[in-house]
């Protein structure tokens, strides 16, 4: 594959980057060693590959949902700071909300 000539300069343009004629030597050789890594990589034969969102296989560690006893509703309250009815009672943390 040809070469080609990638202009940083451009790059930033497009990405709405303003970079300093350092910064632009600096990222040039950069660039270009990425986009070469690019081509290299883009040689290997991925035919028999099926495309994946993952280079592993995922598994979910999940149990089993097993229903249990919850805990009783006065239990849950019994050390509550304030309660309405069968409700916590929390202070209004923003501003203009309704009680």
């Amino acid at each position: 594959m040809a070469e080609q000539k990638i202009d940083v300069a451009y790059v930033a343009e497009l990405a709405r980057l303003e970079l300093t004629d350092e910064e632009k030597a600096v990222f040039q050789p950069q660039l270009e060693n990425i986009v070469k890594y690019v081509e290299k990589i883009s040689q290997v034969d991925v035919s028999g590959v099926e495309p994946m969102m993952h280079g592993r296989k995922l598994v979910n560690a999940m149990r089993e949902d097993v229903v249990k006893p919850s805990m009783d509703r006065e239990e849950a309250l019994a050390n509550a700071p304030a309660r309405t009815g069968d409700e916590f009672l929390l202070p209004k943390i923003v501003e203009g909300a309704e009680s």
